[in-house]
């Protein structure tokens, strides 16, 4: 027998010997209120090469995109494995994962992208549900089979110098450090923006998608606006996120997209209160996730569900569904766990359990608007307890305008919710929806659900909540909300 034949059949000996082992994360999936198949971690060869034999320096300063690039290539060349990431500040411009690849940082490792907009190439993808051009994103995967990024590193977007800044968010101090920055602008005293392309884009997108684009040199001008998220996974299966820090993201900080079997575990993804359009996780058109033993804490949304916008998500038609969100802690953000705005093509399937939500602004938050469409079902949420929320604890807004719940309560504005407009494919819909074993104490408001006069809200079954909150609960135009041992204990300041 050949050489060559031997190494192959070790190497498929030795995976079959990890697939027989049994798997942790079947636990998630027995005895779940609805059907949902085993997810197991991908499996990889016993291949592995260190970055630094590509010639990568971890001294924070040295370029190291060709590194990553070439050590990836010859991983690739070898059926695939570990790509070892020692400990270091590893400075590079945008890195791309290959199927059967496990990107480890060790302890003390960190991937640090440059905020260098030329490194990161315009492309084609989707952004907050809408086809668009953005830049490409720092770290990225597009159709990859078997997938990892594993570790005790952390991964760092540099996002501060993309993003703009809002005064009232920050620190006088801050406010000063961060707006003396080289090329920035205002747009107002209060509102800071990174470039005078951002300025130009700011002021004529429709919710962050550019308007007016007749050129390349106009896409290139306004390059600093079309910011990216910082991990972008396209249509990727089989999936592990482990142990690793991913913090400061341009955009969203972690955007699997069409993604099927996926894992994350026990790792913290992180950005500054401040950070605009920060959210920590969003799991768009996704099915077969596992969310487990994690740490959210961002400038948006913590776990966020979503599946495309309006007629765009409607045409792709993928719901998000089979998910378990189970053992997580969201700090600061909009929702702890939130299912929307972008939910036009579906979300179902989903239980949400044994979760902390500590000062975010909602605890459960479920949001749409008319012109999505899109069916949110059968989810299961239970065993979840919070403490100084600062707007509600739960929500059901379907005139959801862009705003924080936080710039609603505050600026009084009212909505027209007694009108009905005609039912058709735009009209969004959440129905069956159980929700039990809720511990909220010092929220702001404690339960508030505004459906649409046309669709109401419905089939919500309310069981075993007590909340501690400065002002009582809200129902506007829904049906079936059945409430056993739902207690509001109302407390002043």
């Amino acid at each position: 027998m050949k050489l060559k034949q031997i190494i192959i059949l070790a190497a498929l000996s030795a995976v079959s010997a990890v697939w027989a082992q049994p798997n942790p994360y079947k636990q998630y999936t027995d005895n779940l209120p609805f059907a949902m198949p085993e997810v197991k971690a991908p499996v990889f060869p016993a291949n592995e090469v260190v970055l630094t034999d590509f010639g990568a320096q971890g001294d924070g300063s040295s370029l190291c995109t060709d590194a990553f690039a070439r050590a990836i290539d010859a991983l690739g060349k070898k059926g695939g494995g570990r790509l070892v990431v020692p400990q270091g500040v590893w400075f590079t411009g945008p890195i791309v994962l290959k199927s059967n690849i496990n990107l480890h940082l060790e302890k003390g490792a960190v991937i640090l992208f440059s905020s260098d907009d030329s490194l990161y190439p315009l492309i084609e993808t989707s952004f907050e549900g809408l086809e668009t051009r953005r830049c490409q994103s720092p770290l990225s995967a597009n159709g990859a089979v078997n997938i990892a990024i594993t570790g005790q590193g952390a991964i760092d977007g540099n996002g501060l110098a993309w993003r703009p800044l809002k005064k009232q968010k920050v620190t006088e101090a801050q406010w000063k450090a961060f707006t003396s920055q080289p090329g920035g602008v205002f747009k107002r005293d209060d509102l800071w923006l990174p470039s005078a392309g951002y300025l130009h884009a700011d002021t004529t997108a429709n919710m962050n998608v550019p308007t007016g684009m007749k050129s390349e040199a106009d896409w290139n001008y306004i390059k600093r606006f079309l910011r990216p998220v910082m991990v972008s996974l396209v249509g990727c299966k089989n999936v592990l996120l482990k142990d690793v820090i991913f913090q400061n993201s341009p955009a969203w900080n972690i955007h699997p997209l069409m993604c099927e079997n996926i894992i994350f575990d026990n790792v913290l993804a992180r950005n500054p209160a401040y950070a605009q359009n920060g959210d920590a996780l969003d799991l768009e058109s996704c099915r077969n996730a596992l969310i487990v033993n994690s740490v959210f804490d961002a400038g948006d949304d913590g776990i966020c569900i979503k599946s495309g916008k309006d007629a765009d998500g409607r045409k792709r038609g993928r719901p998000c569904e089979n998910v378990v969100v189970d053992g997580c802690t969201v700090f600061q953000g909009h929702g702890g766990f939130v299912v929307g705005s972008e939910m036009s093509g579906g979300v179902k399937n989903i239980l949400v359990q044994k979760c902390q939500f500590l000062g975010t602004d909602v605890g459960l938050r479920f949001k749409s608007c008319r012109g999505r469409g899109g069916v949110v079902q059968n989810i299961f949420i239970r065993d979840i307890s919070m403490f100084d929320i600062q707007g509600d604890a739960i929500t059901f807004d379907l005139y959801y305008g862009g705003k924080s719940v936080i710039e609603v309560l505050e600026s009084g504005e009212k909505v027209n919710n007694i009108e009905a407009k005609p039912v058709d494919e735009t009209t969004p819909e959440f129905r069956d929806i159980t929700i039990e074993r809720i511990a909220c104490r010092n929220a702001r408001r404690a339960l508030f659900f505004n459906g649409l006069p046309e669709m109401p809200i419905r089939n919500i079954s309310l069981k075993d909540i007590h909340v501690t909150a400065r002002v009582p609960n809200d129902f506007f135009n829904c049906k079936n909300v059945t409430q056993d041992n739902v207690e509001v204990e109302l407390r002043g300041k």
